[in-house]
């Protein structure tokens, strides 16, 4: 009898909840693994399933938000051993797994730290509120692989938005293994999709999609390709995060800037006594 062969995993493409291949049908290969190779298409399908899901996941209670981050944290946890396998170092997958709890922490408070009472000459409250950005298009940062992703998509996500992840094409099976992660931790569909492939073809297309509302561009190290992705974001007054520079320590503590960088503050005049 001849010796059994083994099913080769083909990393997909996570878009709207689901795992599809890219509609071109296009793959390349990492650690002997074939990864798909996202198209323009698949970057305006996925800002398609993004959109779809701002409403629910931004009318959300911030406590639910927080409790499905965690439940994400949790899974995390349980798959260390797979991401080691991936090439992930165990202590890298040890900080994403805080990472994501420290996020879930904040997104009860950080209505109370960043909105506020302020005051006014007159007989009237005026109440600043933070509220979510919208669809957020993210390039993932190369290294490292995991604690990288999960330090751009958590502060994100936590604050309302849904996201666009362009994943590093160098390093795509620690973004597509955190999408079976995020599959199984009661997300709704649609809040994180993740594109796997080259930059330089995904990227242009976030830029410039008009129903694209920011975009972070930290995991960017062309400088030429940061300044036309800027350009592109221009048309429909995106807001942009600039690239990261490429000394960044993503162990540190790292602030509440991520977050309230991707947020709008609405502000509300009441009269007093009514």
């Amino acid at each position: 009898m001849s010796e059994r062969v083994a099913v080769r995993k083909t990393y997909k493409l996570f878009i709207g909840g689901k795992f599809p291949r890219s509609e071109s049908g296009r793959s390349y290969l990492v650690q002997s693994s074939n990864v798909s190779l996202a198209s323009r298409k698949d970057a305006r399908d996925a800002v398609v399933a993004a959109r779809a899901a701002v409403k629910g996941w931004a009318g959300a209670t911030a406590y639910n938000r927080g409790q499905i981050l965690y439940r994400a944290a949790e899974m995390l946890e349980g798959r260390r051993e797979q991401f080691v396998a991936l090439g992930v170092p165990g202590d890298e997958v040890d900080a994403a797994v805080d990472r994501w709890v420290w996020y879930a922490g904040w997104s009860d408070k950080l209505p109370q730290v960043y909105g506020g009472a302020n005051p006014v000459a007159g007989p009237y409250f005026n109440l600043s509120s933070p509220e979510p950005t919208g669809v957020v298009a993210v390039v993932a940062p190369e290294r490292p692989a995991l604690l990288g992703l999960v330090s751009v998509i958590a502060p994100a996500i936590v604050t309302g938005n849904t996201v666009v992840v362009a994943a590093s094409p160098t390093e795509p099976l620690a973004a597509v293994t955190l999408a079976e992660v995020l599959a199984t931790s009661d997300l709704p569909g649609g809040v994180v999709n993740i594109l796997t492939g080259r930059i330089t073809e995904t990227a242009p297309t976030l830029a410039a999609h008009m129903d694209v509302n920011a975009i972070d561009l930290t995991g960017v190290t062309d400088a030429e390709l940061a300044a036309e992705l800027e350009v592109r974001a221009a048309e429909n007054l995106k807001r942009v995060l600039r690239p990261a520079p490429a000394d960044h320590d993503w162990s540190v503590d790292p602030g509440l800037a991520r977050m309230t960088n991707l947020l709008e503050t609405k502000t509300v005049w009441h009269p007093k006594g009514v």
